[in-house]
């Protein structure tokens, strides 16, 4: 059981009830319900991880390879249960979604191995000269930053869903590392 209730719409201000809710789903997610508990808090925290989705520079697919290996790496398998059905959504197979899991890019082009590099880097605290070259590249600033950006967001917010020990939502059950 989650360490902190899951909030639904009776708990918080009119105002922030559909912050409850994944816009991809079009249902409550129990990530949104416990921070939920700080209405104002899901509001910045959306806003910050909407950006990040929205602003990065980055393809979808891009994106989601960024965020599966941000929760790979932390082994967050509520984030990797969630991001497992967005990557699916934007074209990535299961094959390079079970390959990350593992930790091995084989499957994945020169850039998508060079953008997975630099965001594991960024996690690992290991960005150095040559790692920030290679991906700057590829990349221009702007991207780069967002990169950055969501490998550390994706981090923290699986920070906070370890520190809730949330549950995956009633009627799923965990993908697995290897979702094949």
């Amino acid at each position: 059981m989650a360490r902190v209730p899951y909030a639904d719409a009776s708990d918080v201000p009119d105002e922030y009830e559909d912050l409850l809710e994944s816009k991809l789903q079009g249902k409550p997610l129990h990530v949104y319900e416990s921070i939920g508990n700080n209405p104002e808090v899901l509001a910045g925290l959306r806003s910050f991880l909407g950006s990040l989705w929205t602003d990065s520079g980055l393809s979808d697919r891009e994106r989601e390879l960024v965020i599966l290996a941000a929760a790979a790496e932390t082994r967050n398998r509520y984030e990797w249960h969630q991001h497992v059905n967005i990557a699916r959504g934007v074209g990535i197979d299961d094959g390079v979604i079970a390959a990350i899991g593992a930790g091995d890019l084989g499957p994945l082009d020169v850039g998508e191995t060079a953008l997975v590099e630099y965001a594991l880097a960024v996690l690992r605290g290991d960005v150095d000269a040559v790692v920030h070259a290679s991906i700057a590249e590829r990349y221009d600033d702007e991207v780069i930053v967002g990169i950055a950006a969501i490998a550390r967001g994706y981090d923290a917010l699986g920070g906070i869903i370890d520190a809730f020990d949330l549950e995956l939502e009633s009627g799923s059950s965990f993908h697995g590392w290897d979702p094949r």
